[in-house]
């Protein structure tokens, strides 16, 4: 082992030798101020030295759980320095007694928390059998069944960094994702192994692929790995939904402050929920539906392998009758489209939606028809989960809501400068689940995290009642004769009309290099489709915001591009319609 420490003094640098010396260890120092370092903690003074030592050999004995005071708000967490996210999700629900309570329902069947902890403690232990070490990366594309919460629980156990990945990309993607993470590890649901198959050999860092979790589960690794709450934890990608995804690096104390201050502060989750979300495990969103907010305070996930179709999550709403459930804006309006089910069929008090702003006609038409509320949000895969929230019992849709306690939001121009109440700006956010950085991507590191500030991408204004209204993403916004055109609030528009099931609001150059607003639209009834209706969706615009914002042309689509996390890829729809000149 090797101790680095900065000496003010040399008292201190004779304290160090003498127990680099007793230790066996050698010490290199420089100047600077006196610092404690791995094990050593050095106070030196003229008279006398003073040498504390700790012992590094013991395993979870040195780990401990968060504690939470709950009666303020924001909650204050206290996590401890020594402390690994795995042992802490875990081991509160053991001592806790809910070790024969379901943890999951997959497809498949149900695992108490007893077996989820075992399935954990075994898998890190084949980890560690593979000779994966610490910090080294494996890559994660799992399905929404049981292996996912393994791998992913079990790698932090072990103090490797699991990184989870989208299952809906194609070879080329994950080619690359292999090579930008370094992974050592590749953990694959089976039926998606084929993808991988011919990329293999350009990978040669890879030296262990598990697509079967059968065979590997045998003994437990009973000791966390000894990490620090600073620690890299995981990473996540960023959706691509902008380009080229990012590798997003989370700490081990990101996962549990998500869960206090939104999970719990803002969502209400209880021991006694039921979560069901259709947003995947690999999703920022998704793994805190579904994994961190569950297992904080000891409720029920279920997880869905399949592609979450309405007639899927119906099945699933019947079935396993859940409290709480978590979708997208998209999904929702392709819920709404769909036969409903009849609201005391299902056991629903409350759901959640994210990934884009949720226009206000879905939200209103959901309230009407199932009597609950959709808890709209915005998050993003650098801050984790949701920052900015409506509450429960103050839902007003259209807005995102509030700032979710323990974040700091702030809304500026292209100077820095915050804007006036009523300004459009660029939403900026604090808080304490914000990432460290992408991966071997400096520049666009600087880019986005400054101090404690992070850039989310998303233009916003406030109302007159302090709401956050989502304006559209920065690189989405229009300018239109001078003035400024919200693709979000065009599309909100258009969404009113009842033909309409999805639309996407782009800028589209005119004959004189002009931007102009051009919709895409997928209507309900694709057979509709005709110029007629194009120009009646034009007027419809006009009726209900200023002339300038209306679209200048309507493009009828069978379906808009999206992430598998159900974002809308507006840049494949600008690559598509760059212009419009001549028509």
């Amino acid at each position: 082992m090797l101790y680095i420490a900065l000496l003010s003094s040399p008292y201190d640098y004779l304290a160090l030798l003498l127990a680099g010396l007793r230790s066996g260890e050698r010490a290199f120092t420089d100047g600077g101020p006196r610092s404690r370092v791995g094990s050593v903690s050095v106070t030196a003074g003229r008279d006398r030295v003073h040498e504390e030592l700790t012992d590094c050999s013991r395993g979870s004995d040195m780990l401990s759980l968060s504690t939470a005071d709950r009666t303020v708000s924001p909650p204050l967490l206290s996590i401890p320095r020594d402390y690994n996210a795995a042992f802490d999700l875990l081991e509160s629900n053991l001592l806790a007694g809910r070790g024969a309570k379901v943890a999951y329902i997959d497809d498949k069947g149900r695992y108490t928390y007893n077996e989820l902890v075992t399935r954990v403690k075994q898998f890190a232990h084949a980890l560690n059998r593979l000779g994966i070490e610490p910090e080294q990366r494996v890559l994660v594309c799992l399905q929404d069944t049981i292996d996912f919460p393994v791998a992913f629980l079990g790698s932090i156990w072990a103090g490797v960094i699991p990184v989870a990945v989208n299952t809906g990309l194609k070879t080329a993607d994950y080619q690359y994702l292999l090579q930008d993470s370094r992974a050592r590890a590749l953990v694959v649901s089976e039926w998606l192994l084929p993808l991988f198959e011919p990329i293999l050999n350009s990978v040669p860092g890879v030296k262990s692929i598990i697509s079967s979790f059968d065979a590997l589960l045998t003994e437990c690794a009973e000791q966390p790995a000894n990490t620090n709450c600073d620690d890299a934890c995981f990473w996540l990608y960023s959706s691509g939904s902008t380009g080229m995804p990012k590798g997003t690096i989370h700490l081990h104390s990101s996962l549990i402050q998500s869960a206090e201050l939104y999970g719990r502060a803002v969502l209400g989750i209880r021991e006694d929920d039921v979560v069901f979300s259709a947003a995947k495990l690999f999703f920022a969103y998704g793994l805190g539906n579904a994994l961190t907010f569950p297992l904080s305070v000891g409720a029920t996930a279920v997880l869905m392998r399949d592609r979450p179709t309405p007639e899927a999550i119906f099945a699933r709403l019947r079935e396993h009758q859940p409290t709480v459930f978590c979708g997208v804006p998209t999904l929702y309006a392709s819920i709404l489209a769909s036969e409903l089910p009849a609201p005391e069929s299902l056991r629903l008090r409350g759901c959640v939606s994210a990934g884009e702003a949720l226009p206000r006609e879905i939200g209103e038409q959901w309230r009407r028809h199932f009597g609950v509320d959709i808890l709209d949000g915005i998050g993003s895969t650098e801050m984790l989960h949701i920052f900015l929230s409506n509450r429960f019992n103050d839902i007003c849709y259209g807005t995102t809501g509030y700032p979710v306690p323990g974040y700091e939001i702030r809304l500026v121009d292209d100077t820095g400068a915050e804007v006036q109440r009523g300004e459009i700006g660029e939403l900026i956010v604090a808080g304490p689940t914000s990432a460290i950085g992408y991966w071997k991507n400096r520049a666009k590191s600087l880019h986005t995290f400054g101090g404690r500030w992070t850039r989310s991408g998303d233009k916003y204004y406030q109302d007159a009642n302090g709401r956050y209204v989502h304006a559209g993403r920065a690189d989405d916004m229009l300018k239109v004769s001078g003035l400024y055109v919200s693709p979000t609030e065009v599309e909100s528009a258009l969404l009113t009309h009842p033909l309409v099931l999805e639309a996407a609001v782009i800028g589209s150059e005119d004959n004189h290099g002009l931007l102009k607003p051009l919709a895409c639209i997928v209507l309900k009834d694709r057979t509709l489709a005709s110029e007629t209706l194009a120009e009646q969706l034009k007027q419809h615009v006009k009726s209900v915001l200023q002339p300038h914002k209306y679209p200048r042309w309507v493009e009828f689509l069978g379906e808009l591009p999206k992430t598998a996390t159900g974002k809308i890829q507006r840049f494949k729809l600008r690559e598509l319609y760059p212009s419009r000149a001549g028509r």
